[in-house]
């Protein structure tokens, strides 16, 4: 259930007024040179029905391989999810048991996990804590106690001032809910360890949709990871109104007039957290609103691709609006580094479509108060699968006197892969008036192309759509298909400043959640079902009518899908060991 942001405010007054709500005595006779060890047990965020909560425990004995820290609660509180350790309750007894990967506790070593929590009436702190079966001193953090403690909030950063390339020198937050999926998995572990993108496409998922993580939690949490180290996190912002007006499958909850609502119920709410200064140490990369300012450009105006949706928010201007708001109100925050959807090269490469997006992209980020400063880049195939480089042949090249551009599958775009598309875009970004030291995200999570299908040097040169064909890595039936593809795998692991322009290849989207439903399932998430989600659907004018190489069986998007984990690890290239 959405909140108004007048309650989220009430509810980050009620937090902050009982910020004391962990206890300080330490157990009876105790000494402070005795404390085996120490907790800092504190609510972060709350609301009418639920909480979330961040726990530091802090060993003063020997060195541990694993440890079980118990609690109990005086109220109804029920803990429905938690990251970074193995959370179990029954009654008011609760048990939180280390991960694989968090066993190992130091003497005078720290370790942090959260949860979120649903409760009525009071919610006040556990009295007590054990730490196996060792009763513990309770911290408030009043006197910095418990050796290293109180979350991580230290570090670098924090400065005021943002640096050219956020993910220079920096680690990269690791979502703990999404690493749980991909480890669960057979072979996942080999990459459950990699950073993806936190999702924030409805009002919900700001304070936890499901019974997940809410922005908050996932900020918490990547103060944990981040101790001494630069860190950053990358938030998907994405919920403007009449949202992604050409695919059903990426609608979301705001009607085309809602322009009010995004920007008191998800922005407004949005930027308060991530202003809050406990969170500054963080460089936060937002990126902006995918797909919706492409769709303006190439699917509205009485183009064969354009739809009564699409033309619906060209006129009413409120992507435009919701954007440079987002834009202005983000980017007035200083460790926040805002990044734009671009599309990608089979979308925005074509003559036609190139230098209209980016004056278009230009006009957005100089509406509603924002300005080109409160852009630092562009990322492009968020969520899509277009190869990084095609290395078997370029765009200059030609078969018996035919050009490479009017094969069948490049068909007349300037761009064959992602790369030298991100670097030329951006270079046209600045030609309109955006800064010259821009940097292009390139989401690298499903656009690998690996596995026994992958072409090992260029096709023959009998004509040039078969020279083409069998030299291209994208093995996609139409550069237009975007949903499942089958054959998709991993691509480049996630790395900062890989090539010139570039400041990061990413995975934005997070490999194993479905890009859409194959067939039509009711739900509650503003999602509908787009055919192209469907294999058995023959295309339309976006693909040149054909089949839609979705893989079959596949789940609402943003859902767990397996099989598509499955084959992304199988195909990956480079591959995995």
């Amino acid at each position: 259930m959405s909140r108004t942001r007048t309650s989220l405010l009430a509810a980050l007054a009620l937090v902050a007024g009982a910020s004391g709500t962990a206890l300080t005595a330490a157990p009876a006779g105790a000494t402070t040179t005795a404390i085996p060890c120490t907790v800092d047990y504190k609510v972060q965020n709350q609301w009418d029905t639920g909480f979330t909560a961040a726990v530091t425990v802090t060993n003063n004995t020997a060195a541990k391989s694993s440890w079980s820290l118990k609690w109990s609660y005086a109220g109804n509180q029920k803990v429905t999810s938690g990251w970074n350790a193995k959370i179990s309750q029954s009654g008011t007894a609760v048990t939180a048991a280390n991960e694989t990967y968090n066993g190992t506790l130091g003497t005078g070593g720290s370790v942090s996990f959260g949860f979120n929590g649903s409760y009525s009436g009071t919610n006040a702190a556990p009295a007590t804590f054990t730490l196996d079966g060792v009763t513990c001193n309770v911290d408030d953090g009043s006197s910095g106690g418990g050796g290293g403690g109180g979350g991580g909030n230290g570090g670098g950063g924090g400065t005021g001032t943002r640096v050219d390339n956020p993910y220079a020198g920096a680690k990269v937050y690791v979502n703990p809910e999404w690493s749980a999926k991909a480890a669960a998995e057979p072979g996942g572990s080999r990459v459950s360890n990699q950073p993806t993108g936190v999702w924030l496409d409805r009002i919900a998922a700001i304070n936890g949709a499901g019974g997940g993580m809410g922005l908050r939690a996932h900020l918490d949490a990547a103060l944990a990871q981040k101790g001494s180290s630069e860190e950053v996190v990358q938030l998907v912002v994405y919920d403007l109104p009449g949202r992604d007006c050409s695919a059903l499958a990426s609608n979301g909850e705001l009607g085309p007039t809602e322009i009010d609502t995004y920007k008191t119920q998800f922005i407004d709410p949005i930027a308060t957290i991530l202003a809050d200064p406990k969170y500054a140490s963080l460089r936060i990369v937002t990126t902006i609103e995918l797909d919706s300012l492409p769709n303006l450009v190439t699917n509205t105006g009485g183009r064969a691709t354009a739809t009564a949706n699409c033309d619906t928010m060209l006129a009413n201007g409120n992507y435009v609006k919701g954007v440079g708001y987002a834009l202005a109100k983000l980017g007035a925050i200083p460790n926040v580094y805002n990044y734009l959807d671009a599309g990608h090269h089979g979308w925005l490469g074509w003559d036609d479509n190139f230098g209209a997006a980016a004056t278009l992209f230009k006009q957005a980020a100089t509406s509603e108060g924002a300005t080109v400063d409160d852009v630092q880049g562009f990322i492009t195939n968020t969520a899509n699968y277009s190869a990084l480089k095609e290395n078997n042949f370029t765009i200059n090249d030609s078969v018996n006197g035919t050009s490479v551009r009017q094969s069948t599958w490049v068909d007349w775009n300037r761009y064959v892969d992602e790369q030298s598309f991100a670097q030329a875009f951006r270079n046209q970004l600045v030609s309109v008036g955006f800064n010259a030291n821009i940097g292009m995200l390139i989401d690298t999570s499903r656009n690998g192309w690996g596995g026994t299908a992958r072409p090992t040097g260029p096709g023959a040169k009998t004509d040039v759509d078969t020279y083409v064909n069998g030299g291209r890595y994208d093995r996609r039936i139409h550069v237009g298909n975007w949903c499942n593809q089958a054959g998709a795998g991993l691509g480049e692991r996630p790395q900062a400043g890989p090539a010139a322009g570039i400041d990061a290849y990413v995975w934005m989207k997070p490999p194993g959640e479905s890009d859409g439903s194959s067939s039509a399932i009711p739900n509650d998430e503003g999602k509908g079902f787009d055919r192209m989600c469907d294999p058995t659907y023959t295309g339309n004018a976006r693909n040149n009518n054909n089949l839609s190489g979705a893989l079959p069986n596949a789940p609402l998007s943003g859902h767990w899908f397996s099989a598509q984990f499955q084959q992304l690890m199988q195909n990956a290239y480079p591959p995995l060991p």
